[in-house]
């Protein structure tokens, strides 16, 4: 394990930065945000380049970073209108994308300091205490990010967290996928394939309709692998409101067993990725709300269509909808997820 400074925030908080690495594959951390920075793997000519967007500093990841590489919490993706009720008890939370609230709020889990408490080699442990009432979300909420390299090419995210009241809870890694290397440019003849029959609409703010309905016929139809781009300019209603996709995906099969949800492929470099799951959704977003202010360490900018997430998570908006599957944690009970990202090359 290789640990170095990465900077301070504007709180004064000292911000590191932790290398994992085995075998050809090489990941860093930093423990504002719990920000993957960098995941760096061989091409076909072994050429290694880093695969996911990132910013130079910790002042980009405080101020403008579109969650690249953080953990979004305490609850990825969407609230509508910032409300919801438990047990009869009304909640309301900041408005950060109007009308609703997103990945937690303004100030939510990847604007937060994660201490480090173990870390080696191939691993790094993280930890932070969410406190009640934080960002408007009820419990004392103890939560632990794994981020381990158990196998050759293989990234692991271990998710664990429990509450001292009911809360409702939805965590995920926020990755920008390019695996020609970051700042080379669209991801659009990335080749996609998502193991999913169904997928959830949505209203014109981005908000599920409640209706789960099948992918056949849409663009939103990767049961069979398509370049990312093939399909992302119909004007499909679905696709006109995102102005590209940023949809949630219902995973085959059951959730709370670790398996596939999404494979990746890049035709130049030869890279894949194949993410596998525990969770019961995927959103995929291709990067849409990139807009070229943004500069990596490539010294390039990041544009519209420049990455692709593979967001593993339960369903957004999931405390308005009973028939979604729940993001409830009550006292006593322990959420825990593995989500993990296998690369290699063809």
């Amino acid at each position: 394990m290789r640990s170095e400074p990465f900077g301070t925030t504007r709180a004064g908080e000292r911000v590191t930065r932790h290398t994992l690495v085995r075998d050809d594959l090489r990941v860093q951390v930093i423990d504002y945000g719990a920000v993957v920075t960098a995941i760096e793997v061989p091409d076909r000519e072994g050429r290694y380049a880093n695969v996911v967007l990132a910013l130079d500093t910790v002042e980009g990841y405080e101020t403008v970073s579109p969650h690249f590489g953080a953990i979004a919490g305490r609850y990825a993706n969407r609230i509508a209108k910032g409300r919801f009720t438990l047990d009869g008890t009304p909640y309301e939370l900041p408005i950060n994308e109007p009308p609703n609230s997103m990945h937690g709020g303004p100030e939510g889990f990847a604007k937060r300091l994660w201490p480090v408490a173990k870390a080696d080699d191939t691993r790094v442990v993280l930890r932070r205490r969410s406190p009640d009432g934080e960002e408007g979300f009820p419990g004392n909420l103890d939560v632990e990010v794994v981020y381990s390299l158990p196998e050759p090419g293989t990234l692991r995210i271990d998710y664990r967290a429990e509450t001292d009241r009911p809360t409702v809870l939805n965590l995920t890694n926020h990755s920008y996928f390019n695996l020609a290397g970051e700042g080379t440019g669209d991801v659009m003849d990335h080749v996609v394939q998502i193991f999913a029959d169904a997928y959830a609409p949505t209203d014109a703010t981005q908000i599920p309709t409640g209706v789960i309905a099948p992918v056949a016929g849409t663009p939103l139809d990767f049961r069979e692998p398509a370049p990312l781009g093939a399909r992302i300019r119909q004007g499909h209603e679905q696709i006109v409101i995102a102005g590209g996709y940023d949809h949630t995906f219902a995973l085959r099969e059951p959730a709370g067993t670790l398996r596939p949800a999404a494979s990746c492929f890049c035709p130049a470099s030869g890279r894949r990725v194949d993410v596998a799951t525990t969770q019961p959704a995927l959103q995929l977003y291709s990067g849409n709300n990139l807009d070229g202010s943004l500069v990596g360490p490539s010294d390039r900018t990041y544009r519209s269509g420049d990455g692709v997430c593979f967001e593993t998570q339960g369903f957004p908006d999931a405390p308005n909808h009973p028939n979604f599957p729940s993001t409830v944690l009550r006292p006593g009970e322990v959420f825990a997820s593995i989500s993990t990202y296998r690369f290699s090359v063809g």
